[in-house]
């Protein structure tokens, strides 16, 4: 049978649909690039955002468009919305994300292949990915009052080292030059399995046993930071790069989004960060709109978001999501309002993010190529430095998935140019 795989949101949902392909690769059947070539597609939805669930929808309206093949729905937004996704034409199955595992046995036919070994191998077309993400962890136990996760998700659970490793070695037999840990609360992985391990211990273990060129983590929420773990940082293949949910500058709004943090002790963590390596990439996620946000609390959080400097990061609208304690909660703010805040927001981003980038101009950095596109007689190469710099030059060969020690020549947008060194 041939299977359809695609994935709207976060890495975690990523690295489920690369399991389930090779659950399904396992169990004889081919997974395509196409929804148009397939007998089954497979649609992992999020529910994070309004237009989460937007894209999520029309991804699901584009395969049955595309495709007579029978179409399976799962992920958060299956999960607290199942009749919704049901009601559209062409979705003939939906299975929450604690049903997950079975969608291979109930609609392929065959086991999930648990202890069985195979190498990793990308899925075809736009869900190809070099990095393998790596789920550690699901759910959550944090009492966010704007989130919709710990209900699609559930209480926060711990895969086992053993299944880790399994799913590592596979990656690294596939030819995978970087991990990625993931998860829905990745620093709360090990509290809830024998002998409550910590994630240091993890990423340790993992440096120890598999030496992986690169390691990432995907996320990780500030207060799950100890001085334990800032010298994890200097191991060896670590990438000088961590993700920080900051949610708000501002301490008014980040209590009553139910954060377990201030921008106080954000500040405090941060500079310890760049003391133990000065040229960390500190990524975030930003808010504007929570219900409650004076122009005065606004103004307090874009001052501190400039003064974090980030290399990056993300800008959400509030979304009200039902079922959460936000949703109960006065004074919304309307939606020109909020397009104001995001626009003044992102322009503080792109601000900081190209000082961070132009930080690397003339200095040679190792890329890891991520894609590779034929342009006459050369190749246009696009990649990524341990710090997260999206790179792009041209080379006479095909380099994908190969490191290159690459000139940084300029900045242009989102992306450097670069030159490659030549070998000696």
């Amino acid at each position: 049978m041939k299977v359809y795989f695609y994935t709207i949101g976060c890495r975690l949902n990523q690295s489920e649909i690369e399991r389930m392909a090779a659950q399904a690769r396992l169990n004889g059947h081919e997974v395509v690039p196409e929804a148009a070539q397939a007998d089954v597609v497979i649609i992992n939805t999020c529910a994070v955002t309004l237009a989460a669930s937007a894209d999520s929808r029309k991804k699901i309206r584009q395969a049955a468009r595309q495709s007579t093949a029978r179409i399976v729905t799962t992920g958060c937004y299956a999960t607290i919305a199942p009749k919704e996704l049901l009601a559209i034409p062409g979705v003939s199955v939906n299975f929450n994300n604690f049903e997950k595992d079975e969608i291979i046995d109930s609609v392929l036919g065959g086991s999930p292949g648990g202890g069985v070994f195979i190498p990793r191998l990308a899925l075809p077309g736009k869900q190809h990915r070099t990095r393998a993400f790596i789920k550690v962890q699901d759910g959550c136990d944090n009492l966010c009052t704007f989130c919709l996760t710990r209900l699609a998700r559930g209480s926060s659970r711990s895969q086992t080292q053993a299944d880790i490793y399994e799913d590592i070695r596979s990656a690294i037999e596939g030819d995978v030059k970087e991990i990625v840990l993931t998860g829905v609360n990745l620093g709360a992985w090990g509290r809830d399995l024998e002998g409550s391990p910590r994630l240091t211990s993890l990423i340790e273990g993992i440096i120890r046993e598999f030496a992986p060129a690169r390691l990432r983590l995907s996320s990780l929420e500030p207060w799950d930071i100890s001085n334990d773990f800032l010298e994890i940082l200097r191991l060896p293949g670590f990438c000088r790069h961590l993700h920080l949910p900051l949610q708000s500058g501002a301490e008014r709004t980040l209590k009553r989004m139910g954060r377990r943090n201030t921008p106080a002790d954000f500040c405090i963590l941060v500079e310890k960060i760049r003391a133990v390596v000065p040229e960390v990439a500190l990524t975030t996620d930003i808010m504007v709109g929570f219900p409650g946000e004076t122009e005065a609390d606004f103004q307090e959080s874009l001052a501190f978001v400039e003064s974090m400097q980030f290399a990056g990061g993300h800008v959400f609208s509030y979304s009200l999501r039902p079922g959460t304690a936000a949703e109960k909660l006065p004074d919304r703010v309307g939606a020109a309002e909020k397009k104001i805040r995001s626009q003044s927001m992102r322009t503080v981003f792109n601000l900081a993010s190209a000082a961070y980038r132009n930080k690397f101009i003339g200095r040679t950095e190792s890329v890891l190529w991520e894609k590779a596109v034929e342009a006459g007689t050369s190749w246009k190469m696009e990649g990524l430095t341990d710090t997260y710099l999206r790179v792009n030059t041209q080379s006479e060969q095909d380099l994908h998935n190969q490191f290159s020690d690459v000139v940084l020549r300029k900045v242009r947008g989102q992306e450097i140019t670069g030159v490659i060194k030549p070998e000696k």
